[in-house]
């Protein structure tokens, strides 16, 4: 039997590309969005889900194991940016992207174990961010929504291994996608005392996504981590200098990567 796969948020951009690279693997791959009826040509079955609603996750879930009886991958995909000075962006966004992009992907994980556990198997794969490994400016809450989903990960592996079910992270650098639009920007005010380094970053943000790598290096690296019998716990996609950026952090003293980021960020 073919093996089935749940990749949230896989209506477009990475997710897409996943879904429709393992389609043609020979997966039986659902797809899910908050609005399904939006995607009548899409390769794939998509399903109703929004991770930050519990009775949408748990639907979901059912769903494809009614169709399917297993679920034998999950890849935790869905997730949003956020932008701006910390300092001026509002409680509720910064509790609004936490609940998508950690507490969401942690209930899909609770919902998809149960089954996961009867059947003595299963690959779960978080999708995070090589922001993730550092605090950005300007992108600080994001930052740190995906790194905690990296720690999450590390623990949360460790407690599967008894039931055979194995846990990843798979953190990507720019991506040619949409992210950029369907970010919270904080507004970036007149009287703000952040308002040109702010501008500024942004300018630069989009634009490191509009010139980003093809969505398409994720699905083959995603691919090849399921064909991995015994995955690792961390893996970075992207351009050589984005991922050069974690090793330099292991490895420099943190004034001095501190300098290179605000000197790369103009600040």
């Amino acid at each position: 039997m073919s093996k089935v796969v749940l990749i949230t948020g896989g209506s477009s951009g990475i997710g897409k590309s996943v879904g429709e690279y393992l389609k043609e693997k020979g997966f039986k791959v659902y797809g899910t969005s908050r609005n399904p009826e939006n995607y009548p040509d899409s390769q794939f079955p998509i399903v109703a889900l929004d991770v930050t609603k519990q009775e949408t996750i748990s639907t979901c879930i059912t769903e494809v194991l009614k169709y399917e009886s297993k679920i034998d991958i999950l890849v935790n995909n869905a997730g949003a940016g956020i932008t701006g000075p910390i300092e001026e962006i509002p409680d509720v966004e910064i509790k609004r992207n936490f609940e998508t992009n950690l507490f969401g992907p942690i209930n899909v994980i609770k919902a998809v174990l149960p089954s996961m556990r009867s059947q003595k198997s299963g690959l779960i794969i978080n999708v995070t961010s090589i922001a993730g490994y550092m605090g950005l400016p300007y992108r600080g809450v994001y930052s740190a929504s995906k790194g905690a989903l990296e720690l999450i990960t590390e623990a949360f592996r460790m407690e599967l291994k008894e039931f055979g079910i194995q846990m990843t992270n798979v953190a990507p650098g720019d991506f040619a996608t949409n992210i950029a639009a369907g970010r919270y920007h904080a507004p970036a005010l007149d009287d703000s005392p952040y308002k040109e380094n702010y501008g500024n970053s942004l300018r630069m943000m989009d634009e490191h996504v509009d010139n980003g790598s093809n969505p398409q290096e994720m699905a083959e690296a995603i691919f090849k981590i399921i064909k991995t019998k015994n995955p690792k716990t961390h893996y970075k996609v992207g351009a050589f200098m984005q991922k050069f950026s974690i090793v330099l952090k292991r490895i420099l003293p943190d004034t001095i990567y501190e300098k290179l980021l605000m000197n790369h960020y103009k600040l």
